[in-house]
Protein backbone atom coordinates (compact mmCIF):
# COMPACT_ATOMS: atom_id res chain seq x y z
CA UNK A 1 0.00 0.00 0.00
CA UNK A 2 1.56 3.60 -0.76
CA UNK A 3 1.83 6.00 1.78
CA UNK A 4 -0.20 8.33 -0.61
CA UNK A 5 -3.84 6.42 0.08
CA UNK A 6 -3.73 7.09 3.86
CA UNK A 7 -1.75 9.81 4.28
CA UNK A 8 -3.51 13.10 3.36
CA UNK A 9 -1.73 16.56 3.99
CA UNK A 10 -2.95 17.82 7.07
CA UNK A 11 -3.76 21.04 5.29
CA UNK A 12 -6.11 19.13 2.37
CA UNK A 13 -9.80 18.26 2.79
CA UNK A 14 -10.39 15.50 4.87
CA UNK A 15 -11.66 12.61 2.55
CA UNK A 16 -14.35 10.51 3.72
CA UNK A 17 -14.03 6.73 2.61
CA UNK A 18 -16.35 5.92 0.10
CA UNK A 19 -17.90 3.17 2.38
CA UNK A 20 -17.98 5.24 5.72
CA UNK A 21 -20.92 4.03 7.42
CA UNK A 22 -23.77 7.18 7.75
CA UNK A 23 -24.67 5.90 11.14
CA UNK A 24 -23.14 3.92 13.66
CA UNK A 25 -24.03 2.75 17.43
CA UNK A 26 -20.63 3.17 19.55
CA UNK A 27 -20.19 0.11 21.45
CA UNK A 28 -17.83 -1.48 24.70
CA UNK A 29 -14.64 -1.83 23.00
CA UNK A 30 -15.03 0.98 20.73
CA UNK A 31 -12.03 3.53 20.57
CA UNK A 32 -11.82 7.23 19.22
CA UNK A 33 -8.26 5.71 16.70
CA UNK A 34 -11.03 3.13 15.70
CA UNK A 35 -13.86 5.23 14.85
CA UNK A 36 -11.49 7.55 12.97
CA UNK A 37 -10.65 4.44 10.87
CA UNK A 38 -14.14 3.64 9.77
CA UNK A 39 -14.34 7.38 8.40
CA UNK A 40 -11.29 8.42 7.00
CA UNK A 41 -7.40 6.82 5.92
CA UNK A 42 -6.51 9.64 7.98
CA UNK A 43 -7.46 8.80 11.56
CA UNK A 44 -4.70 11.39 13.17
CA UNK A 45 -7.50 14.02 11.67
CA UNK A 46 -10.03 13.53 14.33
CA UNK A 47 -9.90 16.84 15.28
CA UNK A 48 -10.86 17.59 11.31
CA UNK A 49 -13.46 15.11 11.70
CA UNK A 50 -15.57 16.90 14.51
CA UNK A 51 -14.42 20.33 13.45
CA UNK A 52 -12.30 20.38 16.68
CA UNK A 53 -10.82 23.35 18.57
CA UNK A 54 -7.69 23.16 20.87
CA UNK A 55 -9.53 22.41 24.13
CA UNK A 56 -11.33 19.86 23.04
CA UNK A 57 -8.61 17.86 21.41
CA UNK A 58 -7.31 17.81 25.17
CA UNK A 59 -10.68 16.70 26.41
CA UNK A 60 -12.56 15.21 23.82
CA UNK A 61 -14.29 12.58 25.44
CA UNK A 62 -17.88 12.91 23.84
CA UNK A 63 -18.49 9.70 23.11
CA UNK A 64 -20.34 6.58 24.94
CA UNK A 65 -21.54 3.63 24.16
CA UNK A 66 -24.96 3.92 22.99
CA UNK A 67 -24.57 7.18 21.22
CA UNK A 68 -25.26 7.41 17.80
CA UNK A 69 -22.87 9.01 14.95
CA UNK A 70 -24.41 10.89 12.51
CA UNK A 71 -22.12 11.64 8.93
CA UNK A 72 -22.87 14.71 7.34
CA UNK A 73 -21.24 13.44 3.90
CA UNK A 74 -21.26 17.13 2.22
CA UNK A 75 -19.10 18.47 5.03
CA UNK A 76 -17.07 15.50 5.91
CA UNK A 77 -17.92 16.00 9.47
CA UNK A 78 -19.63 13.86 12.47
CA UNK A 79 -22.23 14.63 14.80
CA UNK A 80 -24.00 12.76 17.94
CA UNK A 81 -27.49 11.53 18.26
CA UNK A 82 -28.79 11.03 21.58
CA UNK A 83 -29.82 7.78 21.63
CA UNK A 84 -33.83 6.70 21.87
CA UNK A 85 -34.79 7.84 19.09
CA UNK A 86 -36.68 6.20 16.33
CA UNK A 87 -33.93 3.63 14.88
CA UNK A 88 -33.36 3.20 11.07
CA UNK A 89 -31.20 0.57 8.96
CA UNK A 90 -27.81 1.88 8.74
CA UNK A 91 -25.78 1.97 5.70
CA UNK A 92 -24.05 -0.97 4.36
CA UNK A 93 -24.92 -3.05 7.19
CA UNK A 94 -23.97 -0.86 9.94
CA UNK A 95 -25.61 -1.14 12.87
CA UNK A 96 -28.55 0.65 13.23
CA UNK A 97 -28.90 4.34 14.08
CA UNK A 98 -31.83 7.38 14.41
CA UNK A 99 -33.46 9.96 12.58
CA UNK A 100 -32.84 12.34 15.62
CA UNK A 101 -31.39 15.66 15.29
CA UNK A 102 -27.71 15.86 15.37
CA UNK A 103 -26.22 16.96 18.74
CA UNK A 104 -23.08 16.90 20.75
CA UNK A 105 -23.35 17.15 24.03
CA UNK A 106 -20.55 18.38 26.40
CA UNK A 107 -18.22 15.20 27.59
CA UNK A 108 -19.67 15.39 31.30
CA UNK A 109 -23.34 15.65 29.69
CA UNK A 110 -25.12 12.48 31.98
CA UNK A 111 -27.32 10.18 30.25
CA UNK A 112 -31.23 10.60 31.16
CA UNK A 113 -33.43 7.98 31.71
CA UNK A 114 -37.13 8.09 32.57
CA UNK A 115 -37.96 6.81 36.35
CA UNK A 116 -41.52 6.79 37.74
CA UNK A 117 -42.29 8.86 41.22
CA UNK A 118 -45.96 8.35 42.68
CA UNK A 119 -47.61 11.37 43.95
CA UNK A 120 -50.28 11.27 46.60
CA UNK A 121 -53.39 10.19 45.07
CA UNK A 122 -54.74 9.64 41.59
CA UNK A 123 -56.69 11.85 39.85
CA UNK A 124 -60.37 10.40 40.64
CA UNK A 125 -58.79 11.15 44.73
CA UNK A 126 -58.83 7.14 45.36
CA UNK A 127 -55.89 7.19 47.89
CA UNK A 128 -55.60 3.63 47.55
CA UNK A 129 -54.13 4.57 44.17
CA UNK A 130 -51.22 6.71 43.03
CA UNK A 131 -50.49 8.47 39.77
CA UNK A 132 -46.79 7.21 38.23
CA UNK A 133 -45.59 10.57 36.53
CA UNK A 134 -41.98 10.30 34.75
CA UNK A 135 -39.15 12.38 35.76
CA UNK A 136 -35.35 12.18 34.33
CA UNK A 137 -32.77 10.18 36.66
CA UNK A 138 -29.11 11.53 36.07
CA UNK A 139 -26.30 8.90 35.68
CA UNK A 140 -22.80 9.49 34.83
CA UNK A 141 -21.39 7.69 31.70
CA UNK A 142 -17.75 9.14 32.25
CA UNK A 143 -16.55 5.88 33.30
CA UNK A 144 -17.71 4.63 30.12
CA UNK A 145 -16.41 6.92 27.64
CA UNK A 146 -14.26 4.99 25.47
CA UNK A 147 -10.35 5.40 25.39
CA UNK A 148 -8.71 6.96 22.41
CA UNK A 149 -6.40 3.68 21.94
CA UNK A 150 -6.87 0.45 23.38
CA UNK A 151 -6.21 0.77 27.33
CA UNK A 152 -5.34 -2.70 27.79
CA UNK A 153 -2.04 -2.48 25.63
CA UNK A 154 -0.54 0.47 27.66
CA UNK A 155 -2.09 0.10 30.75
CA UNK A 156 0.90 -0.82 32.23
CA UNK A 157 3.67 1.63 30.82
CA UNK A 158 0.66 4.17 32.69
CA UNK A 159 1.42 3.62 36.15
CA UNK A 160 4.64 3.04 35.91
CA UNK A 161 7.99 5.12 35.71
CA UNK A 162 9.74 4.24 31.81
CA UNK A 163 12.43 6.88 32.52
CA UNK A 164 14.77 8.06 34.40
CA UNK A 165 17.89 10.64 34.74
CA UNK A 166 21.47 9.30 34.76
CA UNK A 167 21.01 9.86 38.92
CA UNK A 168 17.37 9.84 38.63
CA UNK A 169 17.27 6.75 41.50
CA UNK A 170 20.03 7.85 43.33
CA UNK A 171 17.78 9.24 46.46
CA UNK A 172 14.77 6.59 46.43
CA UNK A 173 14.42 4.53 49.14
CA UNK A 174 16.73 1.20 48.54
CA UNK A 175 16.07 -2.44 49.74
CA UNK A 176 19.48 -3.11 52.31
CA UNK A 177 18.71 -6.17 53.60
CA UNK A 178 16.56 -9.69 53.10
CA UNK A 179 14.69 -11.94 55.49
CA UNK A 180 16.83 -14.03 56.53
CA UNK A 181 19.68 -12.78 54.23
CA UNK A 182 18.45 -13.98 50.95
CA UNK A 183 20.09 -13.48 48.38
CA UNK A 184 17.08 -12.57 45.97
CA UNK A 185 13.64 -12.73 46.93
CA UNK A 186 10.42 -13.08 45.15
CA UNK A 187 6.63 -12.87 45.88
CA UNK A 188 5.46 -13.23 49.21
CA UNK A 189 9.45 -12.52 50.88
CA UNK A 190 10.30 -9.51 53.05
CA UNK A 191 12.88 -7.06 53.10
CA UNK A 192 14.02 -3.85 54.77
CA UNK A 193 14.19 -0.77 52.92
CA UNK A 194 16.06 2.77 54.14
CA UNK A 195 14.65 6.07 53.20
CA UNK A 196 10.71 5.36 53.17
CA UNK A 197 11.24 7.99 56.45
CA UNK A 198 7.56 9.52 56.84
CA UNK A 199 5.65 8.71 53.41
CA UNK A 200 2.57 7.42 54.16
CA UNK A 201 2.46 5.15 50.97
CA UNK A 202 1.65 1.88 51.41
CA UNK A 203 2.14 0.44 48.08
CA UNK A 204 5.65 0.87 46.08
CA UNK A 205 6.88 -0.29 42.79
CA UNK A 206 10.69 -1.99 42.92
CA UNK A 207 13.25 -1.21 40.48
CA UNK A 208 16.77 -0.87 38.52
CA UNK A 209 17.86 1.21 36.16
CA UNK A 210 17.57 -0.88 33.13
CA UNK A 211 19.78 0.40 29.07
CA UNK A 212 20.77 3.54 28.52
CA UNK A 213 18.49 5.55 26.01
CA UNK A 214 20.86 6.91 23.77
CA UNK A 215 19.87 9.52 20.68
CA UNK A 216 21.23 8.02 17.60
CA UNK A 217 21.08 11.22 16.11
CA UNK A 218 24.03 13.27 18.70
CA UNK A 219 25.01 10.01 20.66
CA UNK A 220 23.84 11.59 23.85
CA UNK A 221 22.53 9.39 26.39
CA UNK A 222 18.79 10.55 26.97
CA UNK A 223 18.37 8.84 30.22
CA UNK A 224 17.94 5.16 31.40
CA UNK A 225 14.84 2.86 30.70
CA UNK A 226 13.45 1.76 34.42
CA UNK A 227 13.32 -1.91 34.78
CA UNK A 228 10.28 -2.95 36.50
CA UNK A 229 10.98 -5.78 39.19
CA UNK A 230 7.55 -5.93 40.92
CA UNK A 231 5.06 -4.15 43.90
CA UNK A 232 6.13 -4.10 47.25
CA UNK A 233 3.80 -3.29 50.57
CA UNK A 234 5.16 -1.54 53.72
CA UNK A 235 4.19 -3.92 56.62
CA UNK A 236 6.07 -1.72 59.06
CA UNK A 237 6.56 1.21 59.08
CA UNK A 238 10.07 2.87 60.15
CA UNK A 239 14.04 3.29 59.12
CA UNK A 240 14.46 0.46 57.94
CA UNK A 241 10.92 -0.08 56.69
CA UNK A 242 9.56 -3.41 56.41
CA UNK A 243 8.03 -4.74 53.15
CA UNK A 244 6.39 -7.74 51.59
CA UNK A 245 6.60 -8.23 47.72
CA UNK A 246 3.21 -8.88 46.67
CA UNK A 247 3.84 -9.03 43.16
CA UNK A 248 7.45 -10.11 41.25
CA UNK A 249 8.44 -9.98 37.43
CA UNK A 250 12.00 -10.48 38.34
CA UNK A 251 14.05 -11.48 40.80
CA UNK A 252 14.78 -8.70 43.62
CA UNK A 253 17.32 -7.83 45.72
CA UNK A 254 19.40 -5.41 48.21
CA UNK A 255 20.35 -2.01 46.09
CA UNK A 256 16.44 -2.35 44.37
CA UNK A 257 15.10 0.96 44.71
CA UNK A 258 11.86 1.32 45.33
CA UNK A 259 9.15 4.43 43.70
CA UNK A 260 6.04 4.76 45.12
CA UNK A 261 3.26 3.72 43.08
CA UNK A 262 1.06 6.01 41.38
CA UNK A 263 -2.74 5.92 39.57
CA UNK A 264 -2.72 5.37 35.52
CA UNK A 265 -3.03 8.62 33.81
CA UNK A 266 -5.76 8.87 31.99
CA UNK A 267 -5.41 8.68 27.71
CA UNK A 268 -7.91 11.44 27.21
CA UNK A 269 -6.56 13.18 24.19
CA UNK A 270 -7.78 12.94 20.11
CA UNK A 271 -5.59 11.61 18.02
CA UNK A 272 -3.79 14.48 16.15
CA UNK A 273 -0.64 15.57 14.41
CA UNK A 274 1.49 17.46 16.05
CA UNK A 275 1.76 21.22 15.34
CA UNK A 276 5.34 21.35 14.63
CA UNK A 277 7.86 20.03 12.32
CA UNK A 278 8.76 16.83 14.08
CA UNK A 279 11.90 14.66 12.74
CA UNK A 280 13.13 11.74 14.65
CA UNK A 281 14.23 8.21 15.13
CA UNK A 282 13.34 5.22 16.58
CA UNK A 283 15.54 4.41 19.18
CA UNK A 284 14.47 0.99 20.60
CA UNK A 285 11.53 -1.26 20.58
CA UNK A 286 10.08 -2.67 23.76
CA UNK A 287 11.17 -6.26 24.31
CA UNK A 288 13.25 -5.96 21.37
CA UNK A 289 15.61 -3.56 22.79
CA UNK A 290 18.01 -1.99 19.93
CA UNK A 291 17.28 -4.99 17.87
CA UNK A 292 14.17 -6.67 16.36
CA UNK A 293 11.46 -5.25 14.61
CA UNK A 294 8.11 -3.62 15.38
CA UNK A 295 4.71 -4.74 14.31
CA UNK A 296 1.20 -4.02 14.91
CA UNK A 297 0.83 -2.64 18.56
CA UNK A 298 4.29 -2.80 19.60
CA UNK A 299 5.68 0.08 21.48
CA UNK A 300 8.31 2.07 20.21
CA UNK A 301 10.92 4.62 22.23
CA UNK A 302 11.40 8.09 19.96
CA UNK A 303 14.28 10.54 20.55
CA UNK A 304 11.76 13.52 20.82
CA UNK A 305 9.69 14.22 23.59
CA UNK A 306 7.98 17.58 25.32
CA UNK A 307 10.99 19.85 24.64
CA UNK A 308 10.33 18.88 21.07
CA UNK A 309 6.65 19.68 20.86
CA UNK A 310 5.65 16.17 21.29
CA UNK A 311 2.16 15.82 23.39
CA UNK A 312 0.43 12.94 24.16
CA UNK A 313 -2.10 12.14 21.60
CA UNK A 314 -0.04 12.84 19.14
CA UNK A 315 0.47 11.15 15.99
CA UNK A 316 3.70 10.12 14.27
CA UNK A 317 4.44 8.90 10.53
CA UNK A 318 6.61 5.89 10.74
CA UNK A 319 9.53 5.37 8.18
CA UNK A 320 11.65 2.86 7.08
CA UNK A 321 15.10 4.27 6.00
CA UNK A 322 16.20 4.08 2.29
CA UNK A 323 19.06 1.91 2.35
CA UNK A 324 22.38 3.30 0.14
CA UNK A 325 22.81 0.68 -3.34
CA UNK A 326 25.14 0.85 -6.15
CA UNK A 327 23.81 2.61 -9.59
CA UNK A 328 25.06 -1.07 -11.97
CA UNK A 329 24.39 1.64 -14.95
CA UNK A 330 27.75 3.50 -13.47
CA UNK A 331 31.45 2.38 -13.63
CA UNK A 332 32.30 0.40 -10.62
CA UNK A 333 34.04 3.21 -8.12
CA UNK A 334 32.46 6.43 -9.43
CA UNK A 335 31.72 8.75 -7.71
CA UNK A 336 28.15 8.88 -8.49
CA UNK A 337 27.77 5.27 -8.33
CA UNK A 338 26.14 5.13 -4.81
CA UNK A 339 22.90 5.81 -4.35
CA UNK A 340 20.74 7.01 -1.05
CA UNK A 341 17.29 5.82 -1.78
CA UNK A 342 14.27 7.68 -0.24
CA UNK A 343 12.62 6.96 3.48
CA UNK A 344 9.23 4.47 2.66
CA UNK A 345 6.62 5.37 4.74
CA UNK A 346 5.58 2.40 6.68
CA UNK A 347 2.62 2.90 9.46
CA UNK A 348 1.51 5.29 12.39
CA UNK A 349 2.10 5.71 15.86
CA UNK A 350 0.17 7.04 19.04
CA UNK A 351 1.85 8.72 21.31
CA UNK A 352 0.77 7.55 24.92
CA UNK A 353 3.65 8.67 27.10
CA UNK A 354 5.74 11.94 26.99
CA UNK A 355 8.72 12.75 29.14
CA UNK A 356 10.92 15.93 28.24
CA UNK A 357 13.38 14.19 25.16
CA UNK A 358 11.92 11.18 24.89
CA UNK A 359 8.49 9.21 24.13
CA UNK A 360 7.00 5.91 23.84
CA UNK A 361 4.28 5.33 21.03
CA UNK A 362 1.81 2.58 20.01
CA UNK A 363 2.11 1.40 16.40
CA UNK A 364 -1.23 1.85 15.23
CA UNK A 365 -0.41 0.65 11.79
CA UNK A 366 1.97 -0.68 9.65
CA UNK A 367 2.70 -1.68 6.37
CA UNK A 368 6.47 -3.08 6.77
CA UNK A 369 7.81 -3.68 9.50
CA UNK A 370 9.96 -0.97 11.00
CA UNK A 371 13.51 -1.17 13.27
CA UNK A 372 15.43 0.69 15.58
CA UNK A 373 16.77 4.04 13.86
CA UNK A 374 13.95 4.03 11.31
CA UNK A 375 12.45 7.45 11.57
CA UNK A 376 9.32 9.37 12.65
CA UNK A 377 8.04 12.44 11.22
CA UNK A 378 4.50 14.42 11.54
CA UNK A 379 2.63 12.65 9.29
Amino acid sequence: MSGATWAQAPTAPLAIKPDAPDRYIVVPGDTLWGISQRYTDSPWRWPDLWNMNKDQIRNPHLIYPGYVLILDRERGQLTIAQPGTPSTSARDGEPAGTDGSAQTPPASTPATTPAPTPTATAPSGDPSLVKLSPHLRAESLARQGIPSIPANLIEPFLTRPLVIEPDGLDKAPTIVATQTDRVIISAGNSAYVRGIGSSKEETWFVYRRGRALVDPDTNQTLGYEATYLGTAQVTRPGDPATITLTSAVQEVGAGDKLIAASRPQAINYAPHAPGTKINGRIMSIYGGGRVGEAGPQSIVTVNRGRADGLEVGHVLALYTRGGIVSDVTKQKGAEDAKIQLPDERAGLAFVFRVFDRISYALVMHITRPVSPLDVVQTP
